[in-house]
């Protein structure tokens, strides 16, 4: 059913009634990725069409590289659920949701492939294009609802998007080593970490007390910037590599 022009060409259109108008903004600044964590693509393209989701998101990308639109970029899907970057709390308003085929963590987490990786880079291409939105600015459903969600996870090749232009690129650590800070600790080192978090976008309460919710920000971070070890623990590579996303500019994010 074509019930409005593609916004990306080549996109094939299938409409979701699970979307409404964008909330204080005119046109999305964000792009979120997630998976489906579903067994199949057609099971979840079909979720993300049901009105009794009440789920949607504005692009599917299958396996084969085939992308599917069901919401225009000009509306307000429903992908993001309960989450927050940079003090901004409806996320869905401010941003255009993809969701990659994959059946997830729960379901044998396979590779992505790399017809599946082409199409997503150019589609965030177009979008971020079309809406000036910075590299800094694509993100993971992690990102935006750490503990809540962990997709598109730790192999997803954020790499080959920085590579090409459509996110941030993963600094090497100048660090290694043993624990940094961990569960349990507290005091003005674990404050100065949660403020990092804090400012890098992640929604965190500063504290100065490693709890649950903290490790399970420092594993988000983990997932995006050090996928190798997600283990919560805020070591000498992690905190590397964290100042250094924070101290480089947004030209150099890119």
């Amino acid at each position: 059913m074509n019930g409005f022009p593609a916004d990306h060409a080549g996109a094939e259109i299938r409409v979701s009634p699970n979307f409404g108008p964008r909330v204080g903004v005119a046109a999305p600044d964000m792009i979120v990725l997630h998976y489906t964590g579903m067994e199949s693509g057609a099971g979840a393209e079909n979720w993300l069409c049901d009105p009794q989701s009440e789920v949607s998101s504005h692009y599917l990308v299958h396996e084969d590289g085939r992308i599917v639109q069901m919401v225009r970029e000009a509306d307000r899907a429903w992908h993001a659920g309960r989450s927050s970057w940079k003090g901004v709390t409806d996320v869905n308003s401010r941003s255009v949701g993809i969701e990659i085929v994959n059946p997830g963590h729960f379901l044998g987490y396979p590779d992505f492939p790399d017809a599946q990786i082409e199409a997503v880079l150019g589609l965030c291409a177009g979008i971020r294009d079309r809406h000036g939105i910075p590299a800094d600015r694509i993100l993971g459903h992690s990102d935006v609802a750490p503990g809540r969600k962990i997709d598109p996870g730790e192999k997803f090749p954020w790499d080959r998007l920085a590579a090409a232009g459509v996110a941030s690129r993963r600094p090497d650590p100048t660090e290694s080593g043993g624990p940094w800070i961990g569960p349990g600790a507290t005091g003005r080192a674990v404050e100065a970490l949660q403020t990092m978090l804090a400012l890098h976008g992640y929604g965190i309460e500063i504290t100065g007390r490693f709890d649950p919710s903290t490790r399970v920000v420092v594993e988000a971070f983990q997932r995006r910037f050090r996928p190798s070890l997600v283990d919560g623990v805020a070591d000498g590579a992690t905190g590397s590599i964290l100042r250094q996303v924070l101290a480089r500019t947004p030209a150099d994010a890119a």
